[in-house]
C-alpha cells in the first residue's frame, strides 16, 4: 500500500449512448421529445444535450438488432423512465414523434411502455 497522496479526479457522466441503425432518426425522436439540440453530428454518431449537462448519444451499428421486449430473445439494452404531466397526452406526443406502442402493457393505468424508433423500450409515468 502506498503512502503517496493522490488528488481525487472529478468524474461526471458525459452521455448515455444508444446503439442503433439510424442515429439521425433517433436524434430527431429524442431531440423532439426532450427538447434537446444537436451538439455534435457525424454520419455515425449524433450527440444531443446542453452545455454542462449529460447528453444522449446515438451510435450507428452496422448489424444492429433491436430488443424484442417483452420476448427475451434479444434483451433490453437500456431502459429509461420518463415523467409526464398527463399520461395520455404524453403518450400521444411520443407516438406522434415516432414511438411505437407495444401490445404488452403491464400496468397501463400507472405507466405506459413505449418503444423508441430503434426498438428500445422506455416507460412514461405521471410526475408525482
Amino acid at each position: 500500500m502506498s503512502s503517496e497522496t493522490t488528488s481525487a479526479s472529478t468524474i461526471r457522466l458525459v452521455s448515455v449512448d444508444f446503439d442503433c441503425s439510424d442515429p439521425a432518426e433517433m436524434a430527431r425522436f429524442y431531440g423532439g421529445a426532450l427538447d434537446l439540440p444537436v451538439i455534435y453530428s457525424s454520419d455515425d454518431f449524433i450527440l444531443l444535450g446542453r452545455d454542462g449537462a449529460p447528453g444522449l448519444g446515438f451510435i450507428r451499428i452496422a448489424d444492429y438488432r433491436p430488443p424484442t421486449w417483452p420476448d427475451p430473445a434479444q434483451g433490453k439494452q437500456i431502459h429509461l423512465e420518463w415523467g409526464v404531466e398527463d399520461l395520455d397526452a404524453g403518450q400521444a406526443r411520443l407516438l406522434a414523434l415516432g414511438a411505437v406502442e407495444p401490445s404488452v402493457q403491464p400496468q397501463p393505468d400507472e405507466r405506459r411502455v413505449l418503444l423508441d424508433p430503434a426498438g428500445h423500450p422506455f416507460c412514461i409515468a405521471p410526475l408525482s
